[in-house]
């Protein structure tokens, strides 16, 4: 896709934009014309993506190397952003983390932590980045959510959990923003190759894949999208047609194995 007048030049903040997903939107959004604020805990990976983008697309890149799981560090990143004089026209909130395995077997520290990225720093960016876009009349947001979100995941307890609130979050803040220019939306992929999903799945999804339905969300009008027919088909079974106490015994069912052998 070209550049156009609406994202030539215009600002992107990508989290967890090291590796995967994230790193696949870097690659969609610098195609659009667009310069680049990378922040990922990894900053040799961040040197090297923010490299290739400049290289590849002469976009202008800033790495901020900060783990945002940490107390306070959606809001220093951005007051660093203020301080630079940076305005962000497109928000992609991707960082994120998983933990499989019994709650009762998890280390407590683990398990705050993950909710503390998934969820968290989400909902603090989000905030922190919201009220200029409404006050410019454009901007987007983008919160990375999960298939996870539409059903309880045992041994997946706390990152379906934190996923969940990821999607009910955004589609809220999608009703609130109506009409005032700004787009929120949430896409949820499935099963896709990235380092935190190294587990063989059939029908597993390239981070190339999820960037590309990220880029049609942001042209569409719903609240909330979801990466390949395959995992819309799941969502809705999981998430409409079963209760909730039968996709937990299902997940159960299917984790199990996953959880013993990780």
């Amino acid at each position: 896709m070209k550049p156009t007048e609406q994202t030539r030049g215009r600002i992107a903040l990508v989290t967890g934009a090291a590796t995967g997903i994230g790193a696949a939107i870097t690659e969609r959004l610098a195609l659009q014309g667009m310069d680049l604020v990378l922040v990922a805990r990894d900053a040799a990976r961040l040197e090297s993506v923010a490299k290739r983008l400049h290289t590849d697309y002469s976009t202008a890149v800033l790495t901020v190397p900060m783990d945002l799981s940490q107390e306070g560090a959606p809001g220093r990143l951005a007051e660093r952003l203020a301080g630079d004089g940076i305005e962000v026209d497109v928000l992609v909130n991707n960082a994120g983390a998983s933990l499989v395995g019994p709650v009762a077997a998890s280390d407590p520290a683990r398990v705050r932590a993950l909710v503390d990225l998934n969820a968290g720093a989400v909902a603090e960016l989000t905030t922190l980045m919201l009220p200029a876009m409404v006050a410019r009349g454009r901007g987007s947001i983008v919160n990375i959510a999960s298939t996870g979100a539409y059903a309880p995941a045992a041994y997946l307890a706390a990152y379906a959990a934190s996923k969940a609130f990821v999607l009910a979050f955004t589609q809220a803040v999608w009703a609130e923003t109506r009409g005032t220019g700004v787009r929120v939306v949430a896409v949820s992929p499935g099963p896709t190759d990235t380092p935190m999903n190294t587990r063989p799945v059939p029908g597993k999804r390239r981070p190339g894949d999820v960037a590309d339905t990220v880029m049609a969300a942001l042209r569409g009008n719903a609240p909330s999208f979801v990466d390949g027919r395959g995992n819309a088909v799941q969502t809705f079974v999981l998430g409409r047609l079963l209760s909730s106490r039968t996709a937990v015994r299902i997940s159960e069912r299917f984790m199990r194995k996953a959880a013993v052998s990780h």
